[in-house]
């Protein structure tokens, strides 16, 4: 531990200013004091440690499911998959009469975003759904085990496809309109006639099913999707999106009044109001959790985390009563492999006590800047043409957490060490007037595949914290 302290007067102000400036980003240093007031300031340096946890599971409820396989020679290796409901109106039923009470197809279409996978878009892969014939109530964390839920023997469908759809031209591929590309980027597969069959007799012969999703719920539990070949992409589907379309004929009158055959269909989709939950498998990853005195990792979704440890004990006894001006911390990363699908670093961590992650998250909470705290990454390079960082290390800054000690040694005086996980997080802001307002409006586990390597060197590690004291106490 390094201790230096001035006694100022005026000079106060100088110090505060010139450590904000040479610092520029987040620092507060001691407070302007009135003329002839004196204040003791100290600078004390302190080491934190660092290492590499495994996480179990984390809390995956998500606007957005994931399908597929993919390895970074770094990270290791990656498998996604997702389990959901369907929604049903209340009170559903078929908006026309089946010719001859017959369904003809049922077709199950999953849409994701152009370009929102990550990896090889021309990987073949093949994706698999099976029914769930169990119920799914409460599962929000990605630990579960689809294969408890799902009748593995039966699937319903299964099909082969590459992201970017080599079946589609150029030509349809790129075709644009005002209101957004005219050809949507999908995975459809055929499921079994049988299967709407069941959803139409239902629908006639005990309409009650259909009175509640609940009720729904129970008749049918859901779908697994999953991926049984290929690696080297996963694609983000957003929780609107996976479709099963029942397709039918039935008569009606033309404008001449004759006869005619129509073709429509019934879609049950996901929603927001029922449950989509996503399942990730990480392996390959035992080597990011050796010991080393270099690195620690970052590993999303549901890898691996970052502890970090504050030597709380050493620094209670050594600040004593003094005030807690600031304590800066920054966490410095390490230049990514250049490979063409490195896994980009995420925009935002959570440094958070370890034991209130669990709580964190299901309950829906934000950075408060007393116990949890948001970082903003500082680059001094740029990106390129496709966002990712062309010139690493970049820098997460946290800012002066200070506040987090005072809350500590006035709660917990006697703490040996505190223990803080570096959490990759999706951070969504408050807006006013079309524009965001920098405050944190949602926070949640961070689901997209993402890798980043952190700085764990006795130089990174350096903590060092601003206090001061009135002249005359001391």
């Amino acid at each position: 531990m390094k201790i230096s302290y001035y006694i100022l007067g005026a000079a106060a102000c100088f110090f505060t200013f010139q450590a904000c400036e040479e610092n520029n980003l987040y620092e507060v240093g001691s407070s302007i004091q009135p003329d002839g007031d004196k204040s003791i300031v100290y600078t004390d340096t302190f080491q934190l440690k660092s290492s590499t946890v495994q996480i179990d599971s984390v809390y995956s409820k998500s606007v957005y499911a994931y399908l597929g396989e993919l390895y970074d020679p770094v990270f290791g290796n990656l498998k996604s998959d997702y389990i959901c409901q369907l929604y049903s109106s209340e009170g559903f039923q078929f908006r026309q009469t089946p010719i001859d009470s017959k369904i003809d197809s049922v077709v199950l279409t999953i849409f994701y975003t152009r370009g929102s996978w990550i990896g090889d878009s021309l990987a073949p892969m093949q994706a698999k759904v099976f029914p769930v014939i169990k119920q799914l109530n409460g599962l929000f964390y990605n630990n579960i085990d689809p294969k408890e839920y799902a009748d593995m023997l039966n699937p319903l469908g299964e099909q082969v496809y590459t992201p970017r759809d080599m079946t589609v031209s150029d030509s349809i591929w790129n075709l644009t309109s005002s209101n957004g590309n005219y050809y949507y980027t999908h995975l459809r597969m055929k499921l079994p006639t049988e299967l709407g069959q069941k959803f139409y007799d239902e629908s006639v012969n005990k309409p009650g099913t259909f009175a509640s999703q609940q009720s729904f719920n129970k008749f049918f539990p859901g779908l697994y999707v999953t991926n049984t070949f290929g690696s080297g992409n996963i694609v983000q589907i957003k929780n609107i999106d996976t479709n099963m379309s029942i397709y039918y004929k039935y008569t009606a009158k033309d404008t001449a009044g004759k006869d005619t055959i129509i073709v429509t269909n019934e879609i049950f989709t996901t929603t927001p109001e029922v449950l989509q939950v996503n399942n990730f498998i990480n392996t390959d990853i035992s080597h990011l959790l050796k010991p080393n005195d270099e690195f620690s990792y970052l590993k999303t979704p549901a890898g691996v985390f970052t502890r970090l440890t504050l030597p709380t004990k050493e620094i209670f006894a050594t600040i004593q009563d003094r005030r807690v001006n600031n304590a800066y911390l920054a966490l410095k990363a390490m230049k990514q492999d250049e490979w063409k699908y490195m896994l980009k670093p995420a925009d935002y961590l959570l440094l958070i006590p370890e034991d209130s992650v669990v709580n964190f998250f299901k309950q829906g909470r934000i950075d408060n800047s007393v116990t949890s705290f948001t970082s903003y990454q500082y680059e001094t390079g740029t990106t390129d043409a496709s966002g990712y960082p062309s010139s690493l290390p970049l820098t997460y800054l946290f800012g002066n957490i200070g506040n987090m000690l005072i809350y500590y040694q006035a709660n917990n005086p006697n703490l040996e060490e505190l223990n803080l996980l570096v959490v990759p997080v999706e951070r969504t802001f408050q807006m006013y007037n079309g524009q965001s307002t920098g405050v944190t409006a949602t926070l949640n586990n961070y689901l997209r595949p993402s890798g980043v390597t952190l700085r764990k060197d006795p130089a990174a590690m350096q903590f060092q914290i601003i206090t001061s004291k009135d002249a005359d106490k001391n």
